[in-house]
C-alpha cells in the first residue's frame, strides 16, 4: 500500500441542473477517501449525466440499452491512448454517474441520496483501480473494502439493505 497523501486531480462535470446534487468538493472527497493508500498520484474526471446521456453510454461502451447508476471508464482500457515516451501523467480514468438512476435507487433502498452517490463514487473509483466483481470472491472483497471506506467517511453500509 502507497502511504502519505493522494495528489489528486478530479474535474467533476455536471450534465445537468446542478440542484440537489452533490458539489464537487464532496466528489473529489470520495474519491480521495477510495484512493487514500492505493496510489500515489492520480487525475480523473466525474461526469454527472440524465438518463439520455447515461443510456447512450451503457449502450455504446457495454452493449446495455438502459441507464446505470456508475460507469467507470480506466484510462489504461481507453482505445488508442498512449501516452509520448517520457510523459508521466498519472491518468487514473472518467466516472460517469446517471442522476435519475441514483435518485431513484437511493429512493427505493430508502438512502440518503449524499451517501449513495458516496457509495457508487467509491465503487467506481475502486474499478478505476482495477477492483472488480466478477465473482462471488471478488464481489465479497470489493464490497468489505467499499464498507471500511464508508465506515471511514461516517457512511453505513451501502449493502445492508440487502440483509
Amino acid at each position: 500500500m502507497t502511504q502519505g497523501p493522494v495528489i489528486l486531480e478530479v474535474s467533476v462535470s455536471y450534465a445537468l441542473p446542478r440542484a440537489g446534487l452533490p458539489s464537487s468538493a464532496s466528489f473529489r472527497k470520495w474519491v480521495a477517501a477510495a484512493l487514500h493508500g492505493r496510489i500515489r498520484e492520480a487525475d480523473l474526471a466525474v461526469r454527472i449525466v440524465d438518463t439520455k446521456e447515461g443510456r447512450a453510454l451503457n449502450r455504446h461502451y457495454r452493449g446495455k440499452d438502459y441507464a446505470t447508476n456508475v460507469l467507470s471508464f480506466p484510462a489504461e482500457m481507453a482505445e488508442g491512448v498512449k501516452m509520448p515516451k517520457g510523459v508521466k501523467m498519472p491518468l487514473l480514468g472518467d466516472l460517469v454517474l446517471c442522476a435519475p438512476v441514483v435518485a431513484r435507487e437511493a429512493k427505493e433502498q430508502k438512502k440518503a441520496l449524499a451517501a449513495h452517490y458516496a457509495h457508487l463514487t467509491v465503487h467506481g473509483a475502486l474499478h478505476l483501480l482495477g477492483w472488480n466483481h466478477e465473482d462471488d470472491r471478488e464481489a465479497e472483497a470489493m464490497e468489505q473494502l467499499e464498507r471500511e471506506i464508508l465506515a471511514e467517511l461516517g457512511i453505513d453500509d451501502p449493502y445492508a439493505f440487502e440483509d
